[in-house]
């Protein structure tokens, strides 16, 4: 027996895709990273990954988090700038006993010393989107924020082993260095299993 569930309708696609490889024994913790990396991989996604919705400075600033059923390892990075796929970074550094948990300029030279890809995470859309709230709210005496959506996936594998993993570039025009997102509901619900 396996399964696999996302929230959101972005998550589709990758989930599906995941499905067939949980189906053909891939372990869990394969199955959610690679689903939550799709979506960060799709830039039409603007809360999470790649076309993120940016910082009130316009930068794109990630956070991600990964958890392995079985040993509780946890890995996450937060304000993560222009690398791609944090959720597998996050993923990594659940490997490394001490430092697993990772933020700004740190989460950054680490990922780049492991040799994970450096990527301007901000695409046009996502600083034409920007400029238009800047425009609507901020320039009018508004507030800017606009709700966000965070990626969050849980697998089961066919050997009984559970996974979870989350991605999102959190509330649009944030502060800058504001960790969010992080639904600790998933690892909650991992850890009653």
């Amino acid at each position: 027996m396996w399964g696999i569930i996302a929230t959101w309708r972005m998550a589709l696609e990758g989930v599906t895709e995941s499905a067939s490889t949980l189906a053909a024994g891939q372990s869990a913790a394969g199955a959610v990273v690679d689903a939550v990396a799709a979506v960060e991989d799709f830039p039409l996604y603007k809360s999470v990954g790649y076309g993120g919705l940016p910082t009130e400075n316009g930068e794109v600033e990630l956070d991600a988090a990964f958890m392995d059923g079985d040993t509780l390892a946890f890995g996450a990075v937060g304000n993560l700038v222009d690398i791609a796929n944090p959720v597998r970074v996050a993923q990594a550094l659940s490997r490394q006993r001490y430092n697993s948990l990772l933020v700004g300029q740190g989460a950054r030279e680490w990922a780049l010393s492991q040799g994970f890809a450096e990527k301007n995470m901000l695409t046009d859309r996502a600083l034409q989107h920007y400029r238009k709230r800047c425009r609507e709210t901020l320039d009018k005496g508004l507030s800017p924020y606009d709700g966000h959506d965070t990626v969050g996936i849980i697998g089961l594998d066919t050997h009984g082993s559970m996974s979870v993993a989350t991605s999102t570039s959190g509330l649009f025009m944030k502060k800058r260095g504001r960790l969010g997102g992080f639904p600790d509901y998933w690892f909650r619900l991992l850890l009653r299993q």
